[in-house]
């Protein structure tokens, strides 16, 4: 019909109606990030202690899940597509937010600004900040420290503390890349892996050296950290360039 629209009256058989025009809403992404409507980007500080970290815990394994199985997959476009949904996902600013700022052992250090969040509504507030910079977060400066060696307490080793902010996105990052990584690394790797210790390389070795028929019987101790030393007896530094 040339000319209709649905703004066109029409007869119902005794008078000229106008029709009712509904207004139309697009469905949700199936497959994008946890939309929210505009202005609650984040929770008010009211609602922080009222959300549900178990459904928000399991959103970001099941991403998490999704992106270790596309890395083994080798299906590296569906990896970088999983990767930026993380980026974007609010349970993962979420979960970030609170493992730094009510789990980590360091929540009570500051940065160079300063600021802890301890409080209901000191998290909600970073938590609001982190996921509006998602997109736009420049890193600041680090505040250094010198904390006594493990091996020995009369030296001092170099400790640069971020801010709360870059924390909580550089736990958003790992969330994103740690999946991809785990699917890449060697077995036996074991240094700084999650769900590995060292209880887990001790059990590797024994499998490996026990027995009478074992081949592999000696173990190499370096310290890679003081080969690069410019000073070392034989560096790495003099075969760079």
């Amino acid at each position: 019909m040339t000319g209709y629209s649905f703004s066109t009256p029409v007869w119902d058989g005794s008078t000229w109606v106008t029709p009712v025009v509904a207004e139309v809403r697009a469905a949700p992404k199936a497959n994008g990030p946890e939309d929210q409507p505009p202005g609650q980007d984040a929770p008010a500080p009211a609602e922080w202690d009222q959300i549900d970290w178990r459904e928000q815990e399991g959103q970001v394994r099941r991403l998490r899940q999704r992106i270790f199985k596309a890395a083994q997959e080798q299906d590296w476009a569906k990896v970088r597509n999983l990767q930026k949904l993380m980026l974007r996902s609010r349970a993962n600013t979420l979960v970030s937010v609170r493992q730094v700022t009510q789990r980590n052992a360091g929540r009570r250090t500051a940065g160079i600004d300063g600021e802890i969040a301890l409080t209901p509504q000191a998290r909600a507030d970073v938590g609001v900040r982190v996921h509006q910079s998602r997109s736009s977060w420049k890193p600041r400066a680090v505040r250094r420290v010198y904390i006594p060696k493990a091996s020995n307490r009369a030296k001092l080793r170099p400790l640069g503390i971020p801010v709360i902010t870059d924390r909580c996105h550089q736990a958003r990052v790992r969330n994103a890349l740690e999946p991809e990584w785990e699917a890449r690394f060697e077995p036996r790797s074991y240094g700084f892996r999650p769900g590995r210790s060292c209880h887990d390389a001790i059990e590797a070795i024994f499998n490996i050296c026990c027995g009478p028929r074992a081949r592999r019987v000696w173990a190499l101790d370096a310290d890679l950290a003081a080969a690069l030393d410019p000073w070392s007896y034989c560096s790495f530094a003099d075969c760079a360039g």
